[in-house]
């Protein structure tokens, strides 16, 4: 990259230089979208990938769409970092997002059935069954699935059901013969949750199944005795689901965040309406006006509605369609089962990289031994999103059962995990666990656990950082780095930390820790200003920063300026990313680059070269405003030279990938390199595997 003068006259507010972070966003979801198209992926993968399209445009319209909506609804003016309005944004949308369904449906309707076929998988039709299957299908109907089912009729004395958010349901048009005159009638039917969405054919071979939907539209004859049926269509409802709990007049957060779980099933005002593209004008519009929708709120799709269902596939004994199995690796370290962190951290930290690390036997493993040491006196933890039988809960409950002094810090506002967050909280207290729940008008989003030991008479402190959640099963799917440390230089830091959430404090003496809201925002400007500094100077600079997300202005300006004076900027962003690069003057010594594969790229990893005295951090935090503003973050800097050298190898991997990268261009879009479907192109997470592999 070239070396550019800072340019004085650029005005780094000009909204040309920023991208719209609703558009940036639908560019990620367009390359999860591609991974779907991707042949280098096993055909369940890619099956995957489409559920995970359409999951990822639900909860972009529950939020950020409904937010779109209320604020122009409600005559707010206020602009997107490129100068949009919400009225503006939401065309831009709807522009981008109906040739995204179309493709959907191609790659779905074209590609995956036709080769799910091919590995004898097959969704029939009711109408392709055999006459013995049609009868016994008709039987099961009556018997186990009719009884289930609750038609609503729609009329003035009827109105049209409060249906359940991102629910499938079923329109019927019927004639029912009234003295001699035929009348139409409509009725609905919301698909009952109970009920599988694929029902399994026997047959000698094969797997065959049938839709929900197609059984009981083609039974529906059943359903309403005395009527004849002229047609029946598919629809589905997305609703705002953006619970805002009023903390500061809630007198018992847990129940107040409960209610607000409720409000989101049932949703509020309805913000999206997907329909079968054969649906008629008609129904269409006595959907739109029932819901009090607008035609630009209807997107029609060839493909099934609510991909999700057809998850069900992935269950099937058919190794050759998915990933192959792998088994991660337990440290050198702690390979031995009579390893025990306490001593291991005496000589050092500890560094691991998930899932190609074990989380059970290191995470898990920490927590345990400090539950079962008789000199451990206390554990302390955040918990951002726990999973479903988490055993990090199996072993808080023991190491409090066992007398240690227990604190649980639950993130009950953490979205879309919050009722088992609460579940969580209620059987931690059973067994004897301080739970605290919140902190007023902040989610708590760093990942720490803390355990304090008393050795002779010193107590010491021993901690784990990570970019990525307490949850088993999202350590297996994403990938994330954690560093263990009983670093003391720490310990001021950490139990400060831990003071903030549990009680009152304004602690403001960080000596290592970046803490948001407190100091992070200012913490990262000044690391990136010193490489510009240095930059300016003629030294060497460069950054890289591998993140989730990078959509805050401020922070979007300082590495405008950084790369003007000069420093040489890699970022490694999965997702939104509103900073334009590649602008002459002002972005083109940065370069951006999305990586998309198997697993979910999720760590938060920060490199300054600082004239040669290179500083690694790991963080919590993406550079968005809600985790710099809103959030309680932690940026935590890596001092043990080891664990640097590790944290450079893992970024380097990364800005060597060729495979399952695609680079940000200045227009927006997003190319991959050319020959990327080369076998020797260069796969990072297939190198990460590999490594563990060979290290075991």
């Amino acid at each position: 990259m070239t070396t550019t003068p800072p340019v004085p006259n650029v005005d780094l507010h000009d909204e040309s230089l920023y991208f719209n972070r609703e558009t940036s966003w639908i560019e990620f979801n367009a390359r999860v979208l591609e991974e779907a198209e991707d042949v280098s992926h096993p055909l369940f993968e890619r099956l995957k990938f489409l559920s995970i399209f359409s999951t990822n445009l639900d909860e972009f319209f529950m939020i950020r769409v409904a937010g779109l909506m209320e604020q122009r609804e409600s005559g707010v003016t206020e602009f997107s970092s490129d100068g949009a309005t919400p009225a503006e944004q939401l065309r831009e949308i709807r522009q981008r997002l109906v040739p995204l369904y179309k493709r959907q449906a191609r790659i779905f309707l074209d590609d995956i059935l036709p080769q799910l076929h091919a590995e004898d998988v097959h969704i029939h039709g009711c109408e392709h069954l055999t006459a013995e299957e049609q009868s016994e299908l008709e039987q099961d109907f009556v018997d186990n699935i009719m009884p289930v089912l609750t038609p609503l009729a729609l009329d003035p004395g009827h109105p049209f059901p409060r249906l359940l958010n991102r629910s499938l349901n079923i329109i019927f048009v019927l004639n029912e013969d009234v003295d001699g005159e035929v009348e139409m009638r409509t009725a609905v039917l919301q698909l009952p949750s109970v009920l599988p969405r694929l029902l399994r054919i026997s047959r000698s071979s094969g797997d065959h199944f049938v839709p929900l939907e197609d059984v009981i539209q083609s039974h529906a004859g059943i359903l309403f005795p005395g009527l004849t049926l002229r047609e029946t269509h598919v629809f589905r409802v997305t609703r705002d689901a953006d619970v805002e709990i009023a903390e500061d007049e809630a007198n018992d957060l847990m129940t107040a965040v409960a209610e607000g779980i409720r409000q989101r099933r049932w949703g509020t005002d309805a913000v999206r309406l997907e329909v079968g593209s054969d649906m008629p004008k008609f129904l269409q519009t006595l959907l739109l006006k029932s819901l009090s929708l607008t035609a630009g709120d209807m997107y029609t799709t060839d493909a099934p509605l609510n991909l999700q269902g057809y998850l069900e596939l992935t269950k099937l004994d058919r190794r050759r369609l998915k990933d192959a199995p792998f088994t991660s690796r337990i440290p050198q370290e702690l390979a031995a089962d009579s390893a025990q962190f306490f001593d291991l951290l005496q000589e050092g930290d500890l560094f691991v990289h998930h899932p190609f690390d074990s989380f059970t036997n290191t995470v898990v493993r920490f927590i345990t031994q400090a539950g079962a040491d008789p000199d451990v006196l206390a554990i302390k933890i955040t918990l951002y999103r726990a999973g479903g039988k988490s055993p990090i809960i199996q072993a808080l409950k023991e190491a409090a059962a066992l007398g240690k002094d227990v604190t649980a810090f639950v993130e009950l506002k953490a979205r879309f995990d919050e009722e088992n967050n609460i579940a969580w909280a209620r059987e931690l207290e059973r067994a004897g666990v301080h739970v605290v729940y919140g902190v007023v008008g902040l989610k708590v989003h760093c990942k720490v656990c803390l355990a304090v030991r008393k050795e002779g008479l010193q107590v010491k402190t021993y901690a784990h950082v990570s970019t990525g959640n307490y949850n088993l099963t999202t350590s297996r799917l994403y990938t994330d780095v954690g560093i263990f440390t009983g670093d003391q230089r720490f310990e001021r830091d950490f139990v400060q930390l831990f003071n903030l959430l549990t009680g009152y404090s304004k602690y403001t003496e960080w000596q290592y820790l970046g803490v948001a809201p407190v100091n992070l925002r200012q913490r990262f400007k000044s690391l990136i200003e010193r490489e510009a500094e240095i930059a300016a100077a003629g030294g060497e600079a460069h950054i890289i920063a591998k993140l989730n997300a990078l959509s805050d202005p401020s922070m979007v300006r300082a590495l405008y300026r950084a790369s003007m004076a000069g420093v040489k900027i890699d970022l490694i962003i999965r997702g939104i990313c509103t900073l334009r690069p590649g602008i002459p003057g002002v972005s083109e010594n940065i370069r951006v680059r999305s990586i998309l594969d198997r697993f979910l790229e999720h760590s938060r990893v920060f490199y300054f070269h600082n004239a040669g005295n290179s500083e690694y951090y790991i963080s919590s935090a993406d550079w968005m405003p809600r985790n710099l503003n809103r959030r309680i973050e932690m940026l935590f800097p890596v001092l043990d030279a080891k664990v640097q050298g590790q944290l450079k190898e893992v970024l380097d991997l990364y800005l060597q990938s060729y495979s399952h990268a695609r680079f940000l261009q200045p227009d927006g879009s997003y190319v991959r390199p050319e020959g990327y479907r080369k076998e020797e192109s260069f796969r990072v997470q297939q190198v990460l595997l590999r490594k563990a592999r060979k290290r075991k």
